[in-house]
């Protein structure tokens, strides 16, 4: 299995970058994730809002949000979420959240 390291910690991701322990997600996880999945700098207050959105709706359901729940929740349009993760919801903002691969839309 691959395996990605930040911050000097190994994780074990899937072939698509998927973190597999997820219990082992912590936020410098995320930021250090950031860099790699095109997004420059620190996270901003409203990245954190949505992963941390997405952590919350996924302990609670089990999967991730759709995307217009999503949108709807936090506020953000679909358009300033590509904004903030380049590769969207799905692969950039669940990757950043230590999500497994959604198996539907989010």
């Amino acid at each position: 299995m691959p395996q990605l390291e930040i911050g000097g910690k190994t994780y074990e991701v899937d072939e698509d970058g998927f973190l597999q322990e997820l219990d082992k997600w912590n936020r410098d996880f995320a930021q250090g994730y950031a860099g790699i999945e095109g997004i420059d700098g620190e996270l901003t207050a409203d990245h954190w809002k949505l992963i941390d959105y997405i952590r919350d709706y996924y302990t609670q359901y089990g999967i991730a949000p759709m995307i217009r729940k999503l949108c709807k929740d936090c506020g953000f349009s679909l358009k300033y979420i590509y904004e903030m993760f380049p590769s969207g919801p799905a692969k950039g903002a669940c990757k950043l959240a230590g999500l497994s691969k959604p198996t539907g839309c989010v």
